[in-house]
């Protein structure tokens, strides 16, 4: 392949990658389909392609439209909570694009996507997120304009009435993770008491290969009770390790030396944290493992 087409490619690998993460959930999954948008571009006629660009959006949205509907199945199916596989993420420089990244990267929000429709959800992103016209997105999505423009629309609508979902700063989440450290190996409950939202909500994902919550558990008294007294006899002595998850402060958790769990948090406009989540399915912590 010409340096001068591999490069379009590698110039557009973290968008299509970012892209890809979003729609499916799945760094896993995204990486695969970044993987067959770039044997795409090798087997193509690249003279005939007048915008590199657009065209690897276009390949590699379809490709994740297509990896979704078998991703659903998969979901339908899973033992247990469904959550997001967990990725490092670095701070953007640019500081209200930052905090856009951030949001549309946490857990919460990734949560808030698998309400659309997968042609909602890509036009979303595209529009919303990756500033794409609407013209370019009917392009991909082979439809036109005008229901382009309504899929946005209703994507939006959809949204907007779930639960407001918001990324404090940072002073509030290292004092969210401090408190709920304490609670976890001193059994002190008091400070995350008052950072939790009172309708709080503890989800876990252990995918049915550890021992882990099948259901979520709900309400401020019922989560600090499970984190004091249950949580507590078994990550105590663990390793903690804040990092930057999901656009967000949270813990990877590691046992002699192995990643166990990851933690990240969701939080209203207000900043208290409306959701807890814990990821413990091996699959999910294998690249942060590695």
């Amino acid at each position: 392949m010409p340096s001068a087409d591999l490069l379009h490619f590698e110039e557009a690998r973290p968008m299509l990658l970012g892209l890809a993460y979003r729609i499916l959930g799945s760094r896993a999954d995204a990486e695969d389909a970044v993987q067959d948008t770039f044997l795409k571009w090798q087997a193509a006629d690249r003279e005939a392609i007048d915008t590199p660009h657009a065209w690897l959006t276009t390949a590699c949205t379809r490709r994740c439209l297509d990896l979704l509907g078998s991703a659903h199945r998969a979901r339908v199916e899973y033992v247990g909570a469904w959550l997001p596989e967990p990725i490092p993420t670095a701070v953007v420089s640019d500081a209200e694009r930052s905090m856009q990244l951030a949001d549309s990267l946490s857990t919460a929000f990734l949560l808030l996507l698998e309400r659309l429709s997968p042609k909602e959800r890509a036009a979303y992103l595209l529009h919303e997120i990756f500033d794409t016209s609407y013209a370019e997105i009917a392009a991909m999505l082979e439809i036109k304009e005008p229901a382009c423009r309504k899929l946005v629309s209703r994507a939006r609508s959809n949204l907007q009435t779930a639960e407001e979902r918001h990324t404090p700063p940072l002073e509030r989440q290292q004092a969210l993770l401090e408190a709920f450290r304490l609670a976890i190996t001193e059994g002190a409950t008091a400070r995350l008491a008052n950072l939790l939202s009172a309708e709080v909500r503890l989800s876990a994902d252990g995918g049915g290969k550890v021992p882990t919550l099948l259901e979520p558990l709900h309400g401020k008294s019922t989560v600090l009770d499970f984190l004091a007294s249950r949580l507590s006899h078994y990550w105590a002595n663990y390793e903690w390790r804040e990092a930057d998850i999901n656009g967000g402060c949270g813990f990877v958790m590691c046992r002699e030396g192995n990643v166990v769990a990851t933690v990240t948090f969701g939080y209203d406009r207000s900043g208290q944290a409306m959701d807890i989540f814990i990821v413990r399915n091996p699959d999910k912590l294998a690249r942060l493992t590695s």
